[in-house]
């Protein structure tokens, strides 16, 4: 800088006789150190536009590479060893701009899968069933999602996979596709078996109307202990977003070690800040199994805490995030069902009893389902089982969010800092002295926003949803305008 002045003053040794140009007033100056700061922080954004453009090609080549091998490797082997199916009516984005594309005429595996053989091969889990609860009404991200198409059929990353696609990427390393269940609603069924596809038909779980997390994670227990009375399973909700496969691989891993020895194992979150919309579970010591070192007792479910609480719970380094995700032996689900939710677990039992016939299947259905209490299965068995001395939790360091509102998804999606997270189509937004916030150009049309900051703007083709992201988790309360004031076919 001091180089710089003395330049812009005619240098150390100029003098009133010189033949140089004369020094520059001190506006002159100062006009000319801003134009060369201006130029300066233009080039450095060009550069950085640059590395992030190369970045992403180069990411997007070696997935390339990486999925040519695989297919080379196998033969064009699905997953489930089988040959890729063609693309079926409806796996396009016909139900909603978010839906995970439809299968390229070159079909590939997932790059943590080669054909009946996986990347992480010693990971398969002997006994383990998976269960992925898939429910929802698209109320938390509406307009987005809908009741016909929640976010678990959403392509929320733009990767070309659904959120339940991706569960399912997750999860097969520890499993063959035989031993992984979904439970959803009947109207979700068919989208559901389209994404897919490797899924076993009778693997489907469909119920008929939403009954909270203990009835349908309870239906898959007590169908699958009468399919394999030593099962394991874990239950692993089709809408969450995670990070760190490995670490998540590994907790799992030892949540199924901990079950074992006849717990019921949660998995908790470290928590990274004192977050309001989450559950909290309170830890014990070590039960030091050798399988599971990171295996703690359960003391207390906490429900979700206001800010001050929430802070508390971090400082004293004893709370971890609920974050849903349970696995335990089957047998012993159905046990603590009958003991601590008995009308829960009898009408599920008649269920159970005719569930390889279908017609009498669906008059169990009708006779008993709408009866059933609607619960949670933190308040219908974790709650009185941890008391009981039967929780373990699994500490995990992975990242982890349930995607609850635009704001967390907003927190998801790439940005230069300071500047609205962008769904969708980059070149149908305009923006001009904005900061924070997400669009959603779903439309098909530009959206300009200006001299607005942490908004959230979701303009979808029958819907314009403009909120802040303070109030993003409120979004629900539109949904129940939306029915109360007769206009249902936006729901």
């Amino acid at each position: 800088m001091s180089g710089l002045l003395s330049t812009l003053v005619g240098g150390p040794n100029s003098t009133e006789g010189s033949s140089q140009a004369p020094a520059l007033s001190v506006e002159g100056m100062f006009s000319q150190i801003m134009a060369a700061v201006q130029k300066s922080n233009s080039e450095l954004a060009e550069l950085r536009d640059q590395y992030h453009d190369l970045k992403q090609a180069n990411a997007n080549l070696e997935r390339q590479l990486r999925e040519q091998l695989t297919l080379n490797a196998n033969g064009g082997i699905t997953p489930g060893g089988t040959r890729p199916p063609s693309p079926r009516p409806g796996m396009g984005r016909s139900g909603s701009l978010f839906a995970p594309r439809e299968p390229p005429s070159m079909w590939v595996p997932s790059p943590m899968v080669r054909g009946d053989k996986t990347l992480h091969q010693d990971r398969e889990l002997p006994g383990f069933w998976v269960v992925v609860p898939a429910g929802g009404v698209g109320s938390r991200l509406w307009p987005l999602s809908r009741e016909t198409h929640p976010k678990f059929l959403l392509d929320l990353t733009q990767s070309g996979r659904s959120l339940l696609q991706a569960t399912w990427d997750r999860l097969l390393p520890l499993c063959s596709p035989n031993r992984l269940m979904v439970v959803t609603g009947q109207v979700h069924g068919e989208p559901v078996s389209q994404q897919l596809p490797d899924m076993l038909p009778n693997n489907l779980l469909c119920e008929p109307s939403p009954k909270d997390s203990a009835a349908a994670i309870g239906l898959s227990a007590v169908v699958l202990a009468r399919r394999d009375p030593e099962a394991i399973m874990g239950s692993f909700a089709a809408d969450h977003m995670i990070s760190g496969e490995d670490a998540f691989l590994t907790a799992v891993t030892e949540a199924v070690a901990t079950a074992r020895n006849d717990f019921l194992v949660t998995i908790g979150i470290a928590p990274s800040h004192p977050a309001t919309g989450f559950g909290y579970i309170k830890l014990g010591e070590l039960l030091k199994l050798k399988d599971a070192p990171n295996a703690r007792k359960v003391l207390q479910f906490k429900e979700k805490p206001d800010a001050r609480t929430a802070s508390a719970y971090l400082a004293t380094g004893a709370y971890s995030w609920n974050a849903g995700m349970f696995v335990v032996k089957a047998q012993m689900l159905v046990d603590l069902l009958k003991e601590n939710a008995p009308e829960l677990h009898a009408g599920l039992e008649k269920i159970a009893e005719v569930w390889d016939d279908e017609k009498k299947r669906e008059q169990a259905f009708a006779d008993v389902w709408p009866s059933l209490p609607k619960i949670a299965i933190d308040n219908a068995v974790a709650e009185p089982a941890a008391a009981a001395g039967k929780v373990a939790v699994v500490k995990a360091t992975f990242g982890w969010d349930d995607v609850g509102d635009f704001g967390s998804l907003s927190d998801l999606l790439p940005a230069e800092r300071n500047q609205a997270r962008i769904l969708g189509d980059p070149n149908l937004v305009l923006l001009e002295q904005v900061a924070g916030g997400i669009v959603v150009p779903a439309a098909g049309r530009l959206v300009a926003c200006l001299g607005v900051d942490d908004l959230v703007i979701v303009d979808t083709p029958d819907a314009l949803l403009v909120t802040t992201r303070a109030r993003s988790q409120e979004v629900k309360r539109i949904v129940k305008l939306l029915g109360a004031n007769g206009l249902k076919t936006l729901l």
